[in-house]
């Protein structure tokens, strides 16, 4: 399988495509410190620094070596903050959500086989246009189709159905894929022939964070607590956060928040050992999304961050720690892709495919099927 990688960051997608056994021709990817990160780590892959909206079908040609025959695929994970459930969501008339829709005209005018895009959940949700909360309700003009829940993803699938291509997506816990970590993320494979590819088979015992940080060794670098997680934490066992304090305690630690509701659990939160740890994000020494070593007075280092993504020990990450951080926090786990990788391999191949006796995800209506009938 010879594919392009566009958006492709820490090369997490790319390193569990390649123990797929698929040949990376290319990678584009415009964030410096991410750059050199696939430097170090495959030189021999061409690379491209540059925003992708500098690309073209003819530039693509003279830039990686495509040849005569063509890509088998074309994958990425275009920008996700603006469809994002953590962050204020402008849909696809944010400019990360432009270079979205970009991402999809290219991959399109290379003619794949197969495109593969990685996201997150709420891509299932995003409108296509932004309409800020003080122009809504009485007095105002009912959503229109662009506006609404969904519209982001329904326009992204008209682009893909005006092409022939056949559309299957499916949200995925990759805890249930091998991976030591609950992180929800959406695959969305378009197919050039109009078919649909059935889900990747969920199976297998979770990995626990014990057996992720086993065996560890060597210095951890990390970024500084904050003075009132230094302050509390010590007060907080594995597997807890600030609902387990004494109520006096917690009224103290939470302040003002805590006559609200407190927030939610990630506010001085520990990890638990024996269960897969929560989705990591893109800094986990932050107060409400905090994510502590489960006894250690810190948050997880940089090199437990590359375990629970199940990136290699070996895996070089560079930039300062907050850019280490974000380039693995944002990657897809190379475990959770390689198994992607082998699955639409599979498929296109014609091979048989198991089908997976379990739920991908703890969410509903979460598949090309269901999340239709849910906008109805």
């Amino acid at each position: 399988m010879r594919y392009l990688s566009l958006f492709s960051g820490a090369l997490g997608l790319d390193l569990g495509l390649e123990r797929a056994g698929w040949q990376c021709v290319g990678a584009n990817e415009f964030n410096p410190a991410a750059c050199a990160t696939i430097r170090a780590n495959r030189p021999n892959i061409p690379l491209c620094q540059s925003d992708i909206r500098e690309l073209n079908l003819d530039s693509v040609g003279k830039v990686f070596p495509i040849g005569s025959h063509g890509l088998d695929a074309v994958v990425g994970g275009p920008p996700c903050q603006a469809f994002s459930t953590a962050g204020r969501r402008q849909g696809l008339n944010d400019e990360r959500g432009n270079v979205f829709l970009h991402f999809v005209d290219l991959a399109l005018a290379l003619n794949p086989r197969v495109i593969l895009i990685e996201n997150v959940r709420g891509l299932l949700s995003a409108p296509l246009v932004h309409r800020p909360l003080s122009e809504r309700g009485a007095g105002f003009p009912a959503l229109g189709r662009d506006e609404s829940p969904g519209g982001a993803l329904s326009a992204i699938l008209e682009k893909f159905a005006k092409a022939g291509y056949g559309v299957g997506f499916r949200l995925y816990d990759t805890s249930l894929y091998g991976v030591p970590q609950t992180r929800e993320r959406l695959i969305l494979a378009a197919e050039r022939s109009g078919r649909v590819m059935p889900p990747v088979p969920a199976g297998g015992k979770p990995t626990t964070v014990r057996e992720a940080l086993h065996g560890m060794a060597g210095t951890h670098d990390f970024l500084p607590l904050r003075s009132r997680a230094v302050a509390y934490l010590p007060l907080i066992g594995p597997g807890q956060n600030w609902r387990s304090l004494p109520q006096e305690v917690a009224k103290e630690a939470m302040g003002r928040a805590y006559e609200s509701g407190g927030g939610r659990t990630g506010f001085l939160r520990r990890l638990a050992w024996d269960k897969p740890s929560p989705t990591l994000l893109t800094l986990p020494n932050m107060p409400a999304t905090l994510l502590a070593h489960p006894e250690e007075l810190r948050p997880l280092s940089i090199q437990e961050y590359k375990r629970i993504q199940t990136f290699p020990d070996s895996w070089t990450v560079c930039g300062k720690l907050e850019d280490q951080y974000r380039q693995i926090g944002n990657a897809v786990p190379p475990e959770f892709a390689r198994r992607v990788g082998e699955h639409v391999q599979a498929w296109l191949e014609g091979k048989p495919v198991r089908r997976s006796a379990v739920a991908t995800s703890r969410y509903r209506s979460t598949d090309e099927a269901g999340w239709g009938a849910a906008l109805g």
